[in-house]
């Protein structure tokens, strides 16, 4: 039953058989073709039989195996690499298919390769998700072809190998390298000069154009006959609270990745760069209830229970209870804190109906509200318009986008830091904010 399982008859027979038909065809009208056409069949009989021998005589004939990442990256390209050992003792053809997660919607995975005799191949190509979960790679089949190619032999490797997809930790170790070194321009984060300070004192100095003349220290600039400031340290162990809006309004789709998954990875580095910065980092998510909670800590075990705590997001994007949230904070985070918000306002009246909670969250806290402009709708703007219902689509977008403009200013007006960002742009926007907020030192 495995021998029949695994045999499979190519194209190149097929067009054999049918050229022999033909031939058989055309001995009736010339009838001394007739004992030809039986000497091609013979010979297609002794090469099929011989071709079954080549492939079958060896047991072990092709070697296989799928290497996979541990867990892939949401949103982002994971290489996933097939390693073939050819067995046999002459060159064959193979042909690679590969059962890939039902997530990814590929039905025409095919890869075609000539491996030399006793010789090694190895093929590689990317998957992108764009949700989280786990993603259940099927068997590993591979149909080798003799030279002769008149039948293929299918070996079959790696059945139902799981693999989870976490929130985008490729993002996370690019960030990392990135965050403190003297390229981050290159990726478009900000080097913010620091305008304030704090109490904590570090030394004295002698004064450098641009320092602030309110840290002067009279009596060491008496004693040294120069001017002389105060010099403080950065001010740590701040509390930072990441909050995850995971109600409708996430649930729109950009690049086939929701706002919500967007969010997510945004919240893994910006949360990575908290930590190195030696404050202390919290997350949670909200919609009907307030859960998936990780307490702001310094830990070296918090980065690792904030990702599986992301990881674990579920959603059945539920209207978003703004109330519940402002209790919840009120209730659970006693000291002042910054507090990022990953949400998503459409219009006005959306604003207003939370505004109320929102200015209650900035009267204890430092508020700050990420919010997503619409790409699609920047089309539409650019696009040049050649038709009436072109103007009207262009017209309504561009409304669309000044309400998203007034949204921001509306924030900004209660003393609420607003920032309007693109998809694309969330992590390194999350990050400038951040930055800019302990260059300022307004926390």
């Amino acid at each position: 039953m495995n021998f029949i399982k695994s045999l499979y008859l190519n194209n190149f027979f097929f067009y054999v058989l049918l050229g022999i038909i033909g031939l058989f065809v055309c001995a009736f009208i010339f009838p001394n073709l007739y004992n030809g056409v039986w000497f091609i069949v013979l010979t297609l009989g002794t090469f099929l039989a011989l071709d079954l021998l080549l492939l079958y005589l060896s047991k072990n004939g092709i070697e296989g195996s799928r290497t996979t990442p541990e867990k892939l990256s949401n949103g982002d390209l994971n290489p996933v690499s097939i390693s073939i050992k050819n067995g046999y003792t002459f060159a064959v053809s193979v042909k690679i298919i590969d059962e890939i997660p039902f997530q990814f919607q590929v039905r025409d995975f095919k890869i075609i390769r000539k491996i030399k005799a006793s010789g090694q191949d190895k093929v590689e190509y990317d998957l992108r998700p764009t949700e989280r979960g786990e993603y259940y790679f099927g068997n590993l089949n591979i149909y080798v072809s003799s030279p002769l190619k008149l039948i293929s032999r299918r070996f079959t490797f790696d059945k139902n190998n799981m693999v989870p997809t976490y929130p985008s930790y490729i993002q996370l170790r690019k960030y990392d390298l990135l965050a403190f070194s003297n390229n981050l321009y290159q990726y478009g984060i900000k080097k913010m000069r620091r305008i304030g300070h704090t109490m904590e004192f570090e030394q004295i100095k002698e004064y450098v154009q641009g320092d602030d003349l309110r840290t002067l220290n009279w009596k060491a600039t008496a004693k040294k006959n120069a001017l002389m400031v105060n010099q403080f340290q950065d001010e740590k162990s701040q509390s930072v609270y990441l909050a995850i809006d995971k109600g409708r309004v996430m649930q729109m789709p950009f690049n086939g990745l929701s706002l919500l998954d967007y969010a997510i990875n945004s919240t893994l580095v910006l949360a990575n760069v908290i930590l190195k910065k030696q404050d202390k980092a919290g997350i949670f998510a909200f919609s009907k209830k307030v859960e998936n909670r990780v307490y702001a800590e310094k830990r070296a075990s918090q980065m690792q229970k904030i990702l599986e705590t992301l990881y674990n997001i579920k959603t059945d994007f539920f209207e978003s209870d703004y109330s519940r949230l402002y209790v919840d904070i009120k209730k659970n985070i006693n000291q002042r804190s910054l507090v990022i918000l990953y949400t998503n306002f459409e219009t006005m009246d959306g604003l207003n109906r939370q505004m109320p909670y929102l200015k209650g969250i900035a009267k204890n806290h430092l508020l700050v509200v990420i919010f997503f402009s619409n790409t699609e709708l920047n089309a539409i703007i650019n696009k040049k318009t050649d038709t009436v219902q072109e103007v009207y689509d262009k017209v309504i977008a561009e409304k669309f986008m000044f309400e998203k403009r007034l949204i921001a200013n509306e924030l900004k007006k209660y003393g609420i830091h607003a920032v309007l960002t693109q998809p694309e742009q969330l992590t390194l926007d999350a990050i400038n904010k951040y930055l800019e907020i302990k260059a300022r030192g307004i926390l």
